[in-house]
């Protein structure tokens, strides 16, 4: 069955009907500053070299062309042949630091924020990818598991906060475990967990648990967020600094080398976070080294379009007004 690809561009065709009330009031406004000129003969004789029927064609061509350049945008499509498209990616887990340190702004507008855009952008390239969501501080849970559902991530993703891990703290290993038992036990490829930390406390148990990921077949991809010289950490409630219990404000900065440790025993790759695109480019270059799986067949419907044919006619109505002239032949008598 036809149908038009852009409905919205058919409203415009209320030009047409409005076009043609002004054609008419031009018409009827150039009668009556005629009649006004004087003697009947002797303003016919002025302007028997115009032809009112000829001034009309022209606009009844243009009118047409602009009609079905419209329509035209509209593309009007009729369904073709089914295909079907086998969709391969990885199941990426993203082990997301929400501890209250991530709100440091020593990376602007803060660290917290600066993850969420650069996730946003790796999403942008993987839309043949599973992605899940394991958010962490002193303790850590899953938010979301591995789905192709990629607007329902972006929406975790982005209500990702402080408030959804009361312990504080930055435990990256229970975050490591977590986001391990969401894959396929039985896959040892197909698989990689993004981290995204300051990694601010030391934790070796997590360095210990990467030899079960290698086993699994996991590869973590780490990206370090923040300043290694650190900043002061204000409580966002009460603006105030943070101090310990010897009255000391509490400095938070980024800890780089847990970081890289735990990417370079699984094989990842490490990232500061500074350009959002670079650190996106390398990540994508590493999950590229990744065996892709198949991540269930989509059916598509191909469309014929016939836009063309109406730009065609427009042009052709078009080029028709353009050596059309106003003026009539006159015989001489």
């Amino acid at each position: 069955m036809f149908h038009f690809q852009h409905t919205e561009y058919l409203t415009a065709l209320i030009l047409v009907p409005l076009l043609v009330l002004l054609f008419l009031s031009l018409l009827s406004w150039k009668k009556a500053r005629i009649a006004k000129i004087g003697d009947a003969k002797l303003v016919k004789e002025l302007i028997k070299g115009y032809s009112p029927l000829k001034f009309t064609l022209r606009f009844v061509l243009f009118l047409m062309a602009l009609a079905l350049i419209i329509t035209g945008a509209a593309n009007l499509q009729s369904p073709g042949a089914m295909e079907k498209v086998t969709r391969k990616g990885v199941d990426v887990m993203i082990a997301l630091d929400v501890s209250k340190s991530m709100l440091a702004e020593d990376i602007k507008p803060n660290r917290l924020d600066r993850a969420k855009q650069l996730v946003n952008k790796l999403m942008e390239r993987m839309e043949n990818d599973r992605v899940g969501l394991v958010v962490f501080a002193g303790k850590a849970y899953i938010q979301m598991p591995l789905t192709t559902d990629h607007s329902a991530a972006r929406m975790y993703i982005q209500n990702a906060a402080p408030s959804a891990v009361p312990t504080q703290g930055t435990v990256i290993s229970e975050a490591l475990k977590i986001s391990n038992s969401a894959f396929n036990s039985k896959d040892r490829k197909f698989k990689s967990i993004l981290l995204i930390s300051d990694g601010e406390d030391h934790d070796a148990e997590a360095l210990k648990f990467t030899e079960a990921l290698v086993k699994n077949g996991v590869m973590i991809n780490a990206v370090g967020i923040g300043s290694p010289e650190g900043v002061p950490l204000i409580d966002k409630e009460s603006n105030q600094l943070r101090k310990d219990a010897q009255g000391n404000a509490i400095i938070t900065r980024l800890n780089e080398g847990e970081l890289k440790q735990l990417s370079q025993q699984t094989k990842g790759v490490y990232v500061r976070l500074e350009d959002s695109d670079e650190a996106a480019d390398k990540i994508m270059a590493q999950l590229s080294t990744i065996e892709q799986t198949s991540m269930g067949d989509q059916a598509f419907m191909n469309y014929k379009s016939y836009f063309q044919w109406f730009l065609a006619v427009a042009l052709l109505l078009l080029l028709v007004e353009f050596f059309v002239s106003e003026r009539k032949k006159i015989q001489l008598t």
